[in-house]
């Protein structure tokens, strides 16, 4: 049976749809919790642990987010690539970004054997692009073509706006259940009337954290998908990536050992081997884009 064709643009609209659902439930779940804790501790409380979360949690990606591109490229080491030394790379990543009516990114080079790249920069203004030596050596031109274009597309969406917004909510949720935790041995035993919602408070300090993590690789796992749609729709070509993809499931290498877990989110393909929940399976990638 012939499968259902799906248009990129109908892809890129649907993935969005999903992710701001996905949103949704961790502004829903960090509106329950703080208001339970407001019945549970009374207003003053929750207020003081809200203004705690909300400085600590901003603060903290707030510097991330700002130097989010110089981060990403020190932590794994990356170089800066020599226009003479990697004309190629230069020349795809220039008609791409025409294609796209995006501002030249800078390019970077990491040294590592996987078929793998990654994009970072708060905005296309201050964005980068990095790929591997192993991508550069095992890919051909279309292939390759297609790798830079799904990670221009994380530039294109706005991907680190976006998903420095839900760390924000994110790290907000688990900040504040650490507060409400630990301010229960300070409390006197005599809040008999305010037990029930104590209790639901403990529940959900514990079950919030967990319950948003997973949504928020969800969300990542969304954008992948978002990301490998606009590529199609830059190059107009998913056989480019489709068979980078199946390239990099017959690769025997390493896990990347100088790559860390908060880095390896950015990465096309990923890069630890054993944290599979920031990406979709290779599988339904290429599934998807054979639909295109």
């Amino acid at each position: 049976m012939e499968p259902v064709r799906v248009d990129f643009r109908d892809q890129i609209a649907r993935n969005k749809r999903n992710s701001f659902f996905l949103m949704a439930i961790i502004f829903a779940v960090f509106v329950l919790f703080g208001y339970i804790i407001s019945l549970a501790m009374g207003e003053g409380w929750f207020f003081i642990i809200m203004i705690i979360a909300i400085i600590f949690s901003i603060g903290y990606i707030l510097v991330s987010y700002y130097n989010s591109d110089k981060i990403a490229v020190a932590s794994v080491g990356a170089k800066k690539a020599n226009r003479n030394e990697y004309k190629q790379y230069y020349s795809l990543v220039e008609g791409l970004t025409i294609a796209s009516g995006m501002p030249m990114p800078k390019l970077y080079v990491m040294k590592s054997g996987q078929i793998n790249a990654f994009a970072s920069g708060r905005d296309p203004q201050h964005a980068v692009v990095c790929v591997t030596e192993g991508a550069l050596e095992k890919l051909d031109k279309r292939e390759l073509e297609g790798v830079l274009a799904h990670e221009l597309g994380h530039v294109a969406s706005y991907d680190m706006r976006y998903m420095t917004l839900v760390a924000v909510m994110v790290g907000m949720i688990a900040i504040i259940s650490q507060i409400f935790l630990r301010s229960l041995w300070f409390r006197s035993g005599n809040d008999r009337d305010k037990m029930i919602f104590i209790i639901i408070g403990v529940v959900m300090a514990i079950l919030a954290p967990i319950v948003v993590y997973i949504v928020q690789m969800a969300i990542s796992r969304k954008r992948e998908f978002t990301a490998d749609a606009s590529a199609v729709k830059f190059t107009r070509y998913p056989n480019g990536l489709i068979n980078a993809l199946k390239k990099i499931q017959k690769d025997v290498v390493e896990p990347e050992k100088r790559v860390s877990k908060a880095v390896a989110p950015l990465f096309f393909s990923n890069p630890l081997k054993g944290l599979s929940s920031t990406h979709p399976s290779i599988e339904k990638r290429i599934s998807a884009l054979e639909r295109m």
